[in-house]
């Protein structure tokens, strides 16, 4: 360690110049995992912020919310097997409105769910939506930007229907566009004039037609679900999401890029401490004739590669905080601490295996022929 320290100390610009290098790099595997990360909350936030384990669709919907329709005897039929408090329907539509009194169209999802139940999300701002009620809904607070607010009424394109915007919330998304929420009866009315599909059962027959039944459940209960509903699947929350159109797709992309990225990281940090290793061959060979250990000189290369990649990154982390505080609401970015630590993680574990190519040059070099160099 005191070698490291002091030989670090003695070549300030050299390991001062590796250490902002090794600054960048840690900065754009963190900015890069942060958008990954927020894309993908953004493509699925919705079904992500529920509580639910599993979800009951149609058979044959590929695990796809908006191909699937369910009727009110399979919501019955899984209250009894999960009890009735753990399982609400859920509807999903994805539309197209327009707000009175404001030019353009909106892209968002219809979400159908009942206001009492668990599937409620948060309101932040305005009044929620009540069963007894119709005409209200809760809208995410994006469509703030496209000049949404309290008391705007929004149509909807396809069917023709009002509702009047009550309240926002925050964080609810579904394939990158902005959730609205409105409760049981407007969505069944919304299905009014659809005729049901065979293989639906009879959904408005029923008691309703609902893309699919959110449910908690163990893993007992979803196989009794399965036993019970042959007709349906029984989906984990993973698998919903991973279906969701563009959320495979999109994360594949990213997660390659990143992948490249650490690649391209590894070798770059690795050139540069081979080529700093080789330029202190003369002074490795001599501490080497004078008893100095291979493993002492060994611990001293990993310990600098530590220091400086845990320094680089403790600085990184900071500069992405600090870039992710101005970011606007827009912009999906999202780091969490669990997301954060195995990041970092993985970083200090990169360089360390990057400094593998120095230690191996180390563990190589001949006291006597580093002397006869120097001497020469």
């Amino acid at each position: 360690m005191y070698l490291a320290i002091r030989e670090m100390r003695f070549a300030k610009v050299r390991y001062s110049l590796i250490a902002t290098i090794m600054l960048l790099i840690a900065f754009l595997v963190l900015f890069v995992t942060g958008l990954a990360r927020g894309l993908a909350y953004d493509n699925a936030a919705s079904i992500q912020n529920m509580d639910a384990t599993h979800f009951v669709m149609e058979k044959g919907s590929n695990h796809r919310f908006t191909r699937s329709q369910l009727n009110g005897q399979a919501l019955a039929q899984a209250g009894v097997i999960a009890g009735e408090d753990n399982v609400q329907p859920l509807g999903v539509k994805m539309t197209t409105m327009k707000a009175e009194g404001l030019a353009g169209k909106l892209d968002v999802t219809l979400l159908g769910i009942r206001p009492e139940g668990w599937l409620m999300p948060q309101v932040t701002e305005g009044e929620g939506i009540a069963t007894g009620e119709t005409g209200d809904v809760l809208v995410d607070r994006k469509l703030k930007d496209s000049g949404i607010g309290l008391g705007t009424v929004l149509v909807d394109q396809a069917s023709g229907l009002k509702w009047r915007v009550s309240g926002f919330v925050s964080h609810e998304s579904f394939s990158h566009s902005p959730a609205v929420f409105l409760n049981e009866h407007d969505w069944q009315q919304l299905q009014t004039g659809t005729a049901a599909r065979p293989e639906a059962g009879g959904a408005e027959e029923d008691g309703g037609a609902y893309s699919a039944i959110a449910v908690k459940a163990n893993k007992h209960q979803a196989e009794q679900l399965a036993a019970e509903l042959p007709d349906d699947e029984i989906v984990t929350k993973s698998d919903a999401v991973s279906a969701i159109p563009g959320y495979k797709e999109e994360q594949g992309s990213l997660l390659l890029m990143t992948i490249f990225l650490f690649i391209i990281s590894l070798f770059v940090l690795a050139v540069f401490f081979y080529v700093i290793t080789i330029q202190k061959s003369s002074q490795f060979g001599i501490l080497k004739a004078i008893g100095t250990r291979t493993g002492y000189l060994v611990r001293s290369v990993a310990l600098q590669v530590l220091l400086l990649s845990s320094a680089s990154l403790m600085v990184s982390i900071l500069l992405v905080q600090a870039i992710e505080a101005v970011l606007p609401d827009g912009m999906p970015f999202r780091l969490q601490a669990s997301t954060l630590a195995y990041t970092s993680a993985a970083f200090i574990v990169m360089t360390l295996a990057g400094s593998l190519f120095s230690v191996w040059k180390v563990t190589r070099i001949d006291a006597l022929d580093a002397i006869g160099r120097s001497a020469a």
